[in-house]
This record gives C-alpha cells, structure tokens and sequence, in this order.
C-alpha cells in the first residue's frame, strides 16, 4: 500500500484508493460494540404523529414539529430532477429534534474546509455540521455527508466524509494552537452519511499521523480505524429503499439518533478551552 499513488485532490474526489493509500479502514459494528450499549435506548417523548403514521395523518391538529418532520421526511424522498437535494435540510431538523445544537452548539449546512494534502491547500465539503462557538471562533463536532448517488449505486460516500474529518481535525487543533494550546494528538468524530432518509453512523478517530501523512503524502505505519454502524433494520434492501418512511424503520432510527448523542459530548470534553 505505501507505493499507491498520492495526489492533492479535493475531499468530493475522494476513493477507496485514497482510503488504503493513507492506511483507513472501515470496520462495520453492532449495537453493542458500537455504542456500548446491550441495546438501543427507549424514547420518551417523539411526537405522537411522528411515532405512530407512516405519513402526515389527515384533519390532525399536529404541533410544529410533527407538521416539520413530515413536510422535511416528503422533501428528502422525493427529489426533484436537476434540484438541489434537501436530504441535509432533513438531517438538520433530525439533529435539532434531538438537541444536538444546545449548549453553544450549532447546526450549519454547507460547509468548506480546508486542509493540506500533498503540500498543497485542498477543501473538503461537508453537507451539515454541528459546530461548537467559543466567541467567534468554532470547532467541529459532528460531520454529515449526504451520499448523493445513493448507497446502491456504487459511489461510497466515506471517503469524502473522512476527508472531512481530517479537515475538521485540522481545524480544531489550529483553534488551539491559536489559543496558545497544545495540539491534540486525536480527535473522535461522530459522523453520518444520508441518502434519502437513509442514515448510516459512524465514529472517525484522526490522529497526528495521519495528519502528517496526508499532508506529506506519505503512508503512515499506524492504521486509521473508522467505526461504521448500520441500523439494525430487519429488511436491510427496504432500509436503503424506503429509510425511514416505514414506521419500524423509522422507530430504531430514531432510537439510534438517541444513543449517538453521547459521542457529541464525549468530543465536547476536548474542546474546553482552559487556557486565555
């Protein structure tokens, strides 16, 4: 692997080639591993509607928030040709829904992020994030890349959502930097990929060396593991089909936005600045 070819390119032109060409791997996970967890956590208070019809019930009165995730679930399904997807419209809302953003956090869409690759000065483009404020300055926290030809077509999202997180890596550790901090030596980023109302989870640890390798283009001796958890829906095809119009589908989904919530806090605890 040390003698495939590194080149500067921006994070959308990320492959799987560029993924074995600085030593990341992907290995898939359970509930249990994953979230460490024995299973997933049950919810107390999702919205009657949400909980309980597949779609908007007619003549209901419903809150502002059920009439939202309908009208955001119907926009993320049904893509217009030729128009830009709302699919990270829709992952924004779920975010909030969960107070993700409380607490100086903050949910954007549509994000450049540079880093250096090869020498050179390359973006990444994250399709949502969730970001903590200190002032006017930010750090990331939590990564979304919509998966835009969809999980079937053979195009894999991951490579650009980790480029992401070496941009977001970057980034942190010049924040610190700038607040005359020392570096961190890694970061854990809890990220998503979405297609439709498909979600797929994933913890994104960076580390210095890795930095250091994709910025040189050079192979670092240390392998780079990223956690990957799928939702455990019974019908896997009616899951990347349909996400989570199906009220199963929809019901452990939800579930799975609650348990990931704790690596949101975990990643929090390093950006404390204790240092003027």
């Amino acid at each position: 692997m040390a003698t495939l070819t590194r080149t500067a390119k921006p994070g959308n032109l990320w492959t799987p080639q560029d993924l074995r060409a600085f030593n990341i791997r992907i290995i898939k996970q359970d509930v249990s591993s994953f979230f460490n967890l024995q299973e997933l956590p049950t919810l107390q208070n999702i919205p009657f509607a949400i909980w309980n019809n597949v779609a908007a019930p007619t003549g209901a009165q419903l809150s502002k928030e059920e009439q939202l995730f309908f009208s955001y679930l119907d926009s993320a399904m049904n893509k217009i040709p030729e128009e830009e997807s709302f699919v990270s419209d829709f992952a924004v809302f779920l975010l909030g829904m969960f107070d993700y953003d409380v607490d100086h956090l903050v949910a954007h869409r549509r994000r450049e992020m540079p880093f250096y690759m090869c020498g050179t000065r390359v973006k990444a483009n994250a399709d949502a994030i969730i970001i903590k404020r200190h002032g006017v300055r930010f750090q990331y926290v939590l990564l979304v890349q919509e998966a835009k030809e969809g999980y079937l077509s053979g195009h894999e999202p991951e490579p650009g959502l980790i480029a992401e997180a070496i941009a977001a890596f970057y980034h942190n550790n010049r924040i610190r930097k700038f607040r005359r901090m020392p570096p961190l030596e890694s970061q854990t980023f809890p990220a998503m990929t979405i297609a439709g109302t498909t979600i797929i989870f994933y913890k994104i640890t960076i580390t210095q060396e890795l930095l250091v390798a994709v910025e040189g283009g050079t192979y670092p001796e240390n392998s780079t593991i990223v956690h990957e958890f799928l939702p455990p829906i019974p019908l896997e095809m009616c899951y990347f089909l349909k996400g989570m119009v199906p009220l199963e589908n929809r019901r452990i989904l939800l579930q799975c936005f609650e348990a990931f919530k704790q690596f949101v806090y975990v990643l929090c605890c390093s950006l404390v600045f204790t240092a003027s």
